[in-house]
């Protein structure tokens, strides 16, 4: 599980638009319920008036909640990405840091509200701090999950 967990961070790590725009992935658990992930300030992602550009704060931020939820609930269900927003609440200037955290009982609830195949649409919030601890961005996601159904059209068990 190490080598594979040390391998999609790696992966996450050299992907183009987490490559090319600053983001680092810093941590992830062994039970894909944390991750911690940093946005360095670089000359190529700051805006016109020199702080983080906003598509890269999104960016630090979009593929976790997806990621880290289909990885814990595993292959029986359908998990996208369904909506999101972001507040920006302050520039962010430096190493700014996001930190997921994907708790048991949140998984229990999708597994509770979509065991009988039905689809599910949770919210996740996440604030985007900056060294000082303060609050660069406030951003929401909202992912669709779904058991996935067997031949005969219930959920798979």
């Amino acid at each position: 599980m190490t080598r594979l967990l040390a391998r999609i961070r790696w992966m996450f790590n050299l992907w183009p638009p987490f490559l090319l725009s600053g983001i680092h992935v810093t941590h992830m658990s062994p039970d894909w319920r944390y991750a911690r992930v940093e946005l360095r300030m670089r000359p190529w992602n700051r805006n016109y008036v020199g702080t983080h550009f906003g598509g890269s704060l999104f960016a630090m931020t979009d593929p976790f909640w997806m990621f880290m939820t289909l990885q814990s609930l595993g292959r029986d269900y359908i998990v996208w990405d369904k909506a999101a927003e972001i507040e920006f609440v302050k520039p962010g200037r430096g190493v700014v840091v996001a930190e997921f955290h994907l708790p048991e009982s949140t998984l229990d609830t999708m597994r509770r509200e979509t065991a009988s195949g039905q689809k599910y649409l949770p919210w996740f919030d996440l604030d985007v701090r900056d060294a000082q601890g303060d609050v660069v961005a406030r951003v929401r996601k909202q992912l669709y999950v779904r058991r996935k159904r067997d031949r005969t059209g219930s959920a798979a068990d």
